[in-house]
Order: structure tokens, then C-alpha cells, then sequence
């Protein structure tokens, strides 16, 4: 982020536009665990949500080609739409539309729905630009945590805080969620968040295969929170699995040891898939990685559809392959940086 930490900084948006933009993000090793205070490594991608504001006479939102006008409080209701992520910041920010007049635009190279945040990244460039606009400084901590207080308790999505994280911080990241309530508290414990890029040596050797099917992964987390939180066996103790193996990944990750790297992601998928956290279209990808080569592949995101993971010495072999097999679409993962916002004349 681009704003100081510490104290509100003068109304700005009197003038020029603001930009703001956030990417989507993949977890190679421990997702879904970061909902129950678990451990993940997770890389921000290069595509990305752009948001901009600019003053007008007006309050005009338009979100991927979805266009609605907001007069006050009372067309904040949410319904279903694309704009619902805006009308989700301005509710816990209402003074952005009792005070001010503005069109805001947003775009997205992320695909929504697919396990890679999406949704997300539109959030928090969405409310990143809110902030600036307002003259609101948080550090990036506070950011991903209001985000997630956003998704979770306005929007009613079930979700961890990977994406929160990952979408603020961006680039390759170690994240210890231990000792944060998955339902989420007044004045939460931050995450640990260490950046693993700078120790690497070269390109990552991964690459993302979308299923096409659309999946909210708000859908596919609830069974399983509600089994953690009822304390069955299975999941619990599952998910301690996941998170440890999180941890001994990054010791491989950081020795460039893909290949232990690739267990780990073979096992944490394993845990998932026999709790039910996975689906048919997914294994299909899944197994033609396997098949052609893959030291390990894995969900990226949500279960039952969405986009797979893999690591393979050979990403454009496992390129074609993985279209031949039907794969919707598919992307070299590239960290990229986090939050972005910029104040232009």
C-alpha cells in the first residue's frame, strides 16, 4: 500500500483520480487451513482487479459491465450482482456515499468463482481506493483483517484469511494463522506473513489449470467449518496435518527442493479430498498433471470446480497436456505485487 500508517490523512478525491489494484492469489501448500488457525504458502498472480474513482455529479457504479446508480444507504442492499463487493465497503463505509460524488469503474483479469480470489482482489482494490478516498490510513494488516470482515460478516461469505493476506500483501508468502478465531473477533491477532521470493533461485516451476466450472468456495468451506467447529476427528486432526506440512514445505521451497515440495502438496490434497473438499472435474485435472510428469498438484482454491496447482519441470509440456485434457484455461504462476493505490491529477 501506498498510504502512511497511523493517522487520517486530509479528505482527498477533490480533484483527479484514484487507482487502486490488488492480484488474485493461488495456495500451493496448507489452503484450506488458514480458516482454523492453521499455516499456508501462497503466491499472488500477475493478474489482477483495477479500480478507479473519479469525482462526478453523481454516485455511478460499474463493475464488470454490471452499472448501478447508488443515491444513499437504502441502495445498498445487497442482490446478487457484481456490485455487491462495493456496496459491502460502503456499508462499513458509509461516509464515501453521504459525502462525496463519484463514478467508480472496475475491471478484473482474475477469473471470479474459480479458487483464485477473485472476488477478493475486487474487494480490496475496491476498498483500498475507498480509503484513500476518504483520507483513511491503515497499514496493511488492518487492511486484509477489515477486508476479511467485510467478506465474512457483510457479504456472509464463509471464508479463511489467505485471501484477505494474499490480495493486500501479494507476492510468495509463508502465512501463520495460529491463534486467529475463525469467526472472527473485535480486535483480532494479526497474521505472520514472511515473503519466501527473494530466497528462491528462478521462475517458479507451477502452473494453474482452470476447470471452467464456476464454484463459490463460500459453499464448499461451510460443511467443513461447521465439522471443524463440531470438533470431528477427521477434520481436525486433518488439518493439523495440512498445516504442518505447510511448514515443512517451506523449508524444502527455500532448499529448492520441489520435490519434497511436490509430496506435500500430493499429501495436503489427499487430506482434502478424502474429507470431501474436492470434485470430479478437479481430480480429472489433477490426474493428467500426475500422469504427465507433476512432482505434485493440488486445489488452488475452492473444491468441487475452480483451478488446480502443479509443479512441473516442463511448464509449456504440462501446458498442452492439461488443454488437450479440457482444461478452461491456464497461467504460470508469477508473484506479483499486493495492494496498489495510486492518487492521479
Amino acid at each position: 500500500m501506498s498510504a502512511p500508517v497511523g493517522h487520517p490523512t486530509p479528505p482527498l478525491l477533490r480533484r483527479g483520480m484514484i487507482r487502486a489494484s490488488a492480484p488474485g492469489r493461488c495456495g500451493l501448500v496448507g489452503n484450506p487451513t488458514d480458516g482454523y488457525g492453521g499455516t499456508v504458502i501462497s503466491s499472488s498472480i500477475a493478474e489482477r482487479a483495477v479500480v478507479e474513482i473519479t469525482p462526478a455529479d453523481d454516485i455511478v457504479l460499474e463493475i464488470c459491465g454490471h452499472r448501478e446508480n447508488i443515491g444513499g444507504r437504502q441502495d445498498l442492499a445487497l442482490n446478487g450482482t457484481y456490485a455487491d463487493v462495493a456496496k459491502a465497503v460502503f456499508t462499513m463505509f458509509d461516509s464515501a456515499i453521504t459525502e462525496r460524488k463519484f463514478h467508480l469503474k472496475a475491471t478484473t483479469d482474475v477469473p471470479f468463482e474459480a479458487g483464485l480470489s477473485g472476488s477478493t482482489a475486487m474487494l480490496v482494490a475496491i476498498l483500498g481506493s475507498t480509503l484513500q478516498m476518504l483520507g483513511i490510513s491503515l497499514n496493511p494488516y488492518q487492511v486484509a483483517e477489515t477486508a476479511r470482515h467485510i467478506e465474512l460478516n457483510i457479504m456472509n461469505v464463509v471464508c479463511g484469511y489467505q485471501d484477505h493476506y494474499m490480495t493486500v500483501f501479494g507476492g510468495l508468502n509463508y502465512m501463520d494463522f495460529r491463534d486467529k478465531d475463525p469467526k472472527g473477533t473485535s480486535n483480532p491477532v494479526f497474521a505472520t506473513v514472511e515473503n519466501l521470493e527473494p530466497y528462491l533461485n528462478g521462475s517458479l516451476p507451477l502452473l494453474l489449470a482452470g476447470t471452467g466450472v464456476q464454484r463459490n468456495s463460500g459453499s464448499v468451506h461451510k460443511g467443513l467449518r461447521e465439522r471443524w467447529l463440531e470438533g470431528e476427528p477427521a477434520v481436525v486432526d486433518g488439518y493439523l496435518h495440512i498445516a504442518r506440512l505447510a511448514r515443512e514445505a517451506k523449508q524444502a521451497m527455500l532448499a529448492g527442493d520441489w520435490d519434497c515440495v511436490g509430496v506435500a502438496m500430493n499429501e495436503n490434497h489427499a487430506i482434502q479430498r478424502d474429507l470431501g473438499g474436492s470434485g470430479e472435474v478437479n481430480e480429472a485435472l489433477i490426474r493428467v498433471a500426475l500422469d504427465s510428469g507433476a512432482l505434485g498438484a493440488k486445489l488452488a482454491g475452492a473444491g468441487k470446480g475452480g483451478t488446480i496447482i502443479a509443479v512441473h519441470e516442463d511448464l509449456d509440456y504440462l501446458s498442452g497436456r492439461l488443454l488437450e485434457a479440457g482444461a478452461a484455461r491456464v497461467i504460470k504462476v508469477a508473484p506479483s505485487e499486493g495492494l496498489i493505490v495510486e492518487l492521479q491529477a
